[in-house]
């Protein structure tokens, strides 16, 4: 507290050490532009009608009880968005899985999901050999049935847009390596694991 009374004195003691010496510089810069200001302030004012200034302020009166009467009026503020919590690779798969019968992409995120995993147990099995990402799902002990081999390898070599919508007959999608069991890869998958 004493040290605020100290600097406020030290402030008010140097402004008027400078008042004297600066006058003519404060009297140029901040006095003469202030007057003109308000002259000019005042010149408008009586430039204008009396009526008119007693129509703005009505106005301005009215727009205020209006603005405090009607709340409803008001625009409603938009809610905060809520972040959704991220997402684990099981929940994804998940609701993907939920999601498969809706239509063909979702079917295909999950082939492509679980051809990955696929080309991973393949690459682990090469023994140090890099594998590509476009060769096909075959090597030792690999022995998936027709079907399955097709659905991983549409997953992974594939695409959604491989199968329009196009390709319909009597109003049912005609059937695609896609609609694979996810249940069958799974399971031969998991067997894989365990020969690992």
């Amino acid at each position: 507290m004493q040290r605020r009374w100290l600097a406020t004195v030290g402030v008010l003691a140097i402004a008027a050490l400078l008042a004297f010496p600066l006058r003519q510089t404060i009297h140029e810069t901040i006095v003469v532009p202030v007057a003109y200001l308000f002259w000019g302030i005042g010149l408008f004012y009586h430039a204008l009608s009396q009526i008119i200034w007693w129509i703005v302020l009505v106005v301005l009166v009215i727009m205020i009880l209006g603005n405090s009467l009607m709340p409803m009026a008001r625009p409603a503020k938009p809610a905060p968005l809520k972040s959704r919590p991220p997402q684990g690779q099981v929940e994804g798969l998940s609701n993907w899985i939920k999601k498969s019968s809706r239509g063909i992409y979702f079917k295909w995120l999950i082939a492509n999901r679980l051809g990955r995993v696929a080309h991973q147990l393949l690459s682990q099995r090469a023994s140090g050999e890099q594998r590509s990402i476009f060769a096909p799902l075959v090597g030792p002990d690999w022995e998936p049935s027709l079907p399955l081999r097709q659905y991983l390898e549409a997953g992974l070599h594939g695409s959604f847009a491989d199968f329009p919508k196009a390709n319909v007959s009597f109003g049912r999608p005609a059937p695609t390596p896609l609609d694979h069991d996810i249940t069958d890869a799974v399971n031969f998958l998991e067997n894989q694991m365990r020969t690992d």
